[in-house]
């Protein structure tokens, strides 16, 4: 059965007990709303770890927009009915107060990788991951941690992050878990209506169609042009990218030198898709 711990004192003696039997922890670091994607990286944390936390915790810090925080779903018991039917050990869900306690005073700023795409367009949010993510990693006192590519450029900047402040726990991505026809799994995806739903896959198909089309030589400006207008006409609204970029370092690609990803985020009514392919 698994254990719900919501102090960091508590979750730190339960790891310490772990420890001194020699397992090797993984966590799982989630903001709830959980579906298959999440499972997926609860699988691969089992088979790589001896005990498996997982965290629910919806981080106030990385919502530049409040509406968007209050809208975030949330079912906390749903939740743990998935994570008890796959062996998770203990659900860390702890509230605001226990992370950021009063007085806490210290911001995780990740440099470089963290400017472009989702930190353009969603400013202070790169801060709150790494330092929730910062916190976290203290608080599980974890051996591995587990992140969906899906969300590419936060999975960089965690890396990043991790080597440069020598925290000792080793980062493993997990591919991007996807429906049968093709929307990249996402809590916010409840929030689309029925239509919405029907029309959301076209933002992967119209990626994978420029992504061969730049393969075969189109030139990306053209290609992603062409993916961008085909989406509108589909009713797709307000774009903040659609850009090719290196896979490591996220440095932007004119033409396909060198392994590369494509990432999008695009409005289709009032949820916001990302996405990102290899390329």
């Amino acid at each position: 059965m698994t254990q719900v711990i919501r102090s960091s004192a508590e979750l730190r003696e339960k790891v310490a007990t772990w420890k001194r039997s020699g397992m090797l922890v993984g966590v799982v670091p989630t903001m709830g709303a959980l579906h298959d994607g999440h499972m997926s990286l609860v699988r691969e944390a089992r088979k790589q770890s001896d005990r498996v936390i997982v965290t629910i915790f919806v981080n106030p810090m990385q919502f530049n927009n409040p509406d968007d925080l209050t809208k975030y779903p949330r079912d906390e018991a749903h939740d743990l009915a998935l994570l008890e039917a796959e062996g998770v050990d203990v659900l860390f869900a702890p509230g605001v107060d226990e992370v950021y306690p009063n007085g806490f005073a210290t911001k995780v700023s990740v440099s470089g990788i963290s400017e472009p795409l989702e930190g353009a367009f969603r400013p202070g949010h790169f801060d709150g991951v790494a330092t929730v993510v910062s916190k976290l990693f203290g608080m599980t006192q974890a051996g591995r941690a587990f992140f969906g590519e899906k969300d590419w450029q936060q999975l960089q900047v965690v890396k990043r992050l991790v080597e440069d402040l020598n925290i000792p726990i080793r980062i493993i991505g997990c591919p991007t878990i996807r429906e049968e026809d093709g929307l990249a799994m996402s809590s916010r995806n409840v929030r689309l209506t029925s239509e919405e739903r029907a029309s959301a896959p076209k933002l992967h198909a119209q990626m994978q169609a420029a992504a061969e089309a730049i393969r075969a030589g189109t030139p990306v400006e053209t290609a992603l042009n062409a993916a961008k207008d085909a989406l509108q006409a589909e009713g797709f609204g307000t774009w903040d990218y659609l850009e090719l970029r290196t896979a490591d370092g996220l440095r932007p690609l004119e033409s396909l030198s060198e392994p590369a990803r494509m990432l999008a985020a695009v409005m289709l009514g009032d949820v916001r898709l990302i996405d990102n392919i290899a390329v």
